[in-house]
């Protein structure tokens, strides 16, 4: 079925309401982020997609959810201060659905995050204790990582990247609005040098083996 995404019959106004509703319509329907290649397809060639989304932003300013860019993409959420009520509506407790993950296993993710793509023999360097598959392995079931290229290492071991999942569970757009990792070490948040030491507190000593097996 052809859309007719120019509108030219419609007067300019119109035909900017429409292009604003066609958006909303979609992101709306989706259950993941919507990129720009796919919302291009219902609006016209001279629609500017950054204005509209602004629009669109600009009119749920009071309303109980927002648009937001997440994982390169545009997705309908709800706002954060609704999060009790609709805990309380549902008789679900905040959390519910979701595993928290360990300190071990939110440094781990923070390393892979930050130094990507990376082995798990480079991740059990940063922390002096060999980094177990059953760790990597709760990261990858999160779809939180996923596997990379191999890397160029003698054996060709695996590396591991994060995922668009990763971007969307933490209200990401992209990797580079990852906090600067100078300006964590300068708050005293983090320190490269710990890193580097194995000097982080860490759980998950695990087997070792060939890494080239791992996938």
């Amino acid at each position: 079925m052809l859309v007719d995404t120019e509108l030219e019959h419609l007067p300019p106004e119109l035909r900017w309401r429409e292009w604003m509703g066609r958006v909303e319509a979609v992101i709306f329907a989706a259950n993941e982020p919507v990129p720009r290649e796919v919302l291009t397809r219902v609006v016209g060639r001279n629609c500017n997609l950054d204005l509209v989304i602004d629009d669109i932003r600009a009119e749920l300013a009071g309303r109980p959810y927002e648009l937001v860019a997440v994982a390169g993409g545009w997705q309908h959420r709800t706002k954060k201060v609704f999060g009790d009520a609709i805990h309380a509506a549902f008789g679900t407790p905040p959390g519910q659905g979701a595993k928290e993950l360990t300190q071990s296993e939110a440094l781990v993710l923070m390393c892979i995050a930050y130094f990507q793509p990376i082995t798990r023999g480079e991740l059990s360097s940063f922390f002096g204790k060999e980094i177990s598959r059953d760790l990597i392995g709760v990261l990858r079931a999160q779809e939180l990582i996923a596997s990379g290229p191999r890397s160029p290492q003698p054996g060709a071991p695996y590396t591991y990247v994060t995922t668009k999942n990763f971007l969307s569970q933490f209200g990401l757009d992209t990797l580079r609005q990852l906090p600067d990792f100078e300006a964590l070490e300068d708050a005293g948040l983090l320190s490269k040098e710990k890193l580097l030491a194995g000097d982080m507190p860490i759980a998950g000593v695990g087997q070792s083996g060939d890494e080239a097996s791992e996938d």
